[in-house]
């Protein structure tokens, strides 16, 4: 009878062990396919990669900012009081 004891309590432990282990064995390479991650979220910043192609002609040429400049220096030594006007010149 200590045999059959023996062998009960072995099978018992057996399965105790089986049990116990088996909710890391579901974790495992069944499971690789629903582990892995989606695309990546989009966020508020641009990747700093996206960058915009360079305009194929400037947004002004050399005489529209020549020109441009002496309508600005000409409007603020308009808006310029007159005694300080004789102090300092307007940089063009």
């Amino acid at each position: 009878m200590s045999q059959d004891r023996r062998s009960t309590a072995l099978a018992a432990a057996v399965l105790l062990s089986i049990l116990s282990l088996g909710g890391c064995v579901t974790s495992t390479p069944m499971d690789a396919r629903a582990e892995v991650p989606g695309p990546p979220k989009p966020t508020a910043y641009l990747p700093v990669e996206d960058v915009p192609p360079r305009p194929e002609k400037p947004a002004m040429t050399a005489d529209e900012q020549s020109k441009l400049k002496k309508e600005l220096a000409a409007a603020r030594a308009r808006q310029m009081p007159k005694d300080k006007g004789q102090l300092r010149a307007p940089n063009p």
